[in-house]
């Protein structure tokens, strides 16, 4: 009865929030930066929470995140350009190779399943490698992906290093809700599997984890390409939002935010990826934007520090803040959860009562 009632309340969170985000539509201009946030932070979320699975919960610090958001989005932009619009896409090239479009969703599964696949054959030789040697391993293949993208030769497939455009994207704020909704939540039925628990033993100690009988190689491999499958998936999302894909930008540094992302949310917290992913996008993107005004007025008082760029020096020390008086991140280890949520009014509760009846008793 206790799991049933827990499950009633999730659902019906999970009920309010998208008819929320459904009523926020209805009232506020879709051009408000507001939707810029929750779409892109949406996206982030799915990605940090697939790194997270990586980093936090098996062990495994790798940084090619990148590189698989990079095929997801590529295989859904290429599957997806409808047959009219390949010959102005692809001018220089003949109008490419591929000639049929499928379905949207059929096109992001897709997108995550190339990701997996490049990543069971990565994974081979480095998942050998452990902790800073894997980092570097995984971060030199998303750099050699991005420059294997912009060849010529495979422009008939990638347009080269031209722009891939006239794919379908989406205008409503529900539609990556939702899909980083179902991913993250198949993510967290993982992790709370018998699998997950094998990538937790691997991740506190390898010897002991081998010790009871976990196929280290297998485990490890499994996470490396579940990860980069929702990843993919993640890029098809983007390229979404984008509206256009250019192999440069997946550059080192989107790999870098989502770790950031990460760490701030705290290694081995889903709530705390989702969490992060929207503050992060939030403070980059939008609430620290008029740091960049150079022409800011307080009154008379002209603000002569400000100019563009600004606000990623700010934006840097909140970071470093953040990192010094919570270690471990916002959330920790912990999960938000309506039991959670529960427990603490109760105990702010009872503390009340105690401390009013203490003070009625003298």
């Amino acid at each position: 009865m206790k799991k049933r009632t827990k499950m009633i309340w999730n659902i019906g969170l999970i009920a309010a929030l998208l008819g929320l985000l459904f009523l926020l539509e209805q009232v506020v201009p879709s051009s408000s930066m507001l939707f810029m946030v929750l779409k892109k932070g949406a996206i982030y979320a799915l990605v940090a929470v697939s790194m997270n699975l990586l980093n936090g919960f098996t062990g495994l610090f790798s940084l090619g995140q990148a590189g698989f958001m990079l095929l997801g989005a590529y295989t859904y932009a290429i599957l997806t350009i409808p047959a009219e619009s390949r010959a102005s896409v692809y001018q220089y090239f003949d109008g490419g190779i591929v000639q049929f479009s499928i379905p949207v969703p059929l096109a992001l599964i897709a997108g995550g399943l190339v990701a997996a696949v490049f990543a069971y054959l990565i994974g081979l030789p480095v998942l050998r490698l452990k902790s800073d040697y894997l980092a570097i391993a995984t971060l030199g293949f998303a750099e050699i992906i991005r420059a294997v993208f912009q060849w010529d030769k495979l422009g008939p497939l990638t347009n080269g290093s031209n722009l891939l455009r006239s794919f379908p994207t989406f205008q409503s704020v529900l539609y990556p809700f939702l899909v980083a909704g179902i991913c993250i939540g198949l993510i967290v039925l993982l992790i709370n599997s018998t699998y997950g628990r094998a990538f937790k033993a691997i991740r506190d100690d390898e010897i002991a984890a081998e010790a009871m009988g976990i196929n280290l190689a297998h485990h490890k491999r499994l996470a490396f390409v579940i990860s980069s499958f929702f990843a993919g998936i993640s890029g098809g999302l983007l390229a979404m939002y984008q509206t256009t894909i250019q192999a440069s930008m997946f550059k080192s540094a989107m790999t870098y935010e989502i770790l950031l992302i990460v760490v701030i949310g705290g290694i081995g917290s889903i709530t705390g990826s989702c969490i992060g992913s929207f503050l992060f996008i939030a403070c980059s993107e939008w609430w620290l934007r008029f740091l960049d005004n150079e022409n800011l007025y307080i009154g008379d008082f002209h603000l002569t520090l400000l100019r563009p760029g600004f606000r990623k020096v700010v934006f840097s020390i909140i970071i470093m803040v953040i990192v010094l008086f919570y270690r471990k991140g916002i959330m920790g280890d912990r999960e938000f959860s309506v039991e959670a949520v529960r427990r603490f009014f109760l105990k702010r509760f009872k503390k009340k009562q105690t401390a009013e009846g203490g003070a009625s008793n003298e």
